[in-house]
């Protein structure tokens, strides 16, 4: 086994210029970067008042940070459940595995920075349907 590392190229990626495309959940992302093997980088958006579908996903799992806007984050795994506040600074996991849903509050949208690992496989069985605490309205 060696320990060299392997060479990717240098990316960069402006979340205006992004490719505009509708997540899973109904949530509007920007796809931003991908390292080969290791993960990948979006931004995600949710219109004032907007609430996304439950899902849990199959193969990957992320990790957000909250950038603009407040809103809700429900999570379920294992038998335990969980909402959470989501203001600008909150940082969440979604572990392999876990239902969640979220919303945005009315005064105005939510905006989050997501780290998937390993990176998102765009197959239509990733995202798999849960039922969720709120009526879906994004997408």
């Amino acid at each position: 086994m060696s320990n060299q590392p392997v060479h990717q190229p240098f990316a960069t990626a402006a979340v205006d210029a992004a490719p505009v495309v509708t997540a899973p959940d109904g949530a509007e992302v920007r796809p931003l970067l991908v390292l080969d093997g290791s993960g990948s980088l979006a931004a995600f958006h949710l219109a004032p008042g907007q609430v996304t579908r439950a899902v849990s996903h199959a193969t990957v799992q992320e990790l957000w940070q909250v950038t603009a806007g407040s809103g809700e984050l429900w999570r379920r795994q294992d038998g335990r459940e969980q909402t959470v506040r989501l203001v600008p600074g909150t940082a969440v996991s979604i572990p392999l595995g876990t239902a969640f849903q979220f919303r945005a509050d009315a005064d105005g949208p939510l905006r989050i920075t997501a780290v998937t690992m390993p990176p998102w496989p765009g197959t239509d069985t990733e995202a798999r349907p849960e039922d969720g605490p709120w009526a879906a309205t994004a997408g």
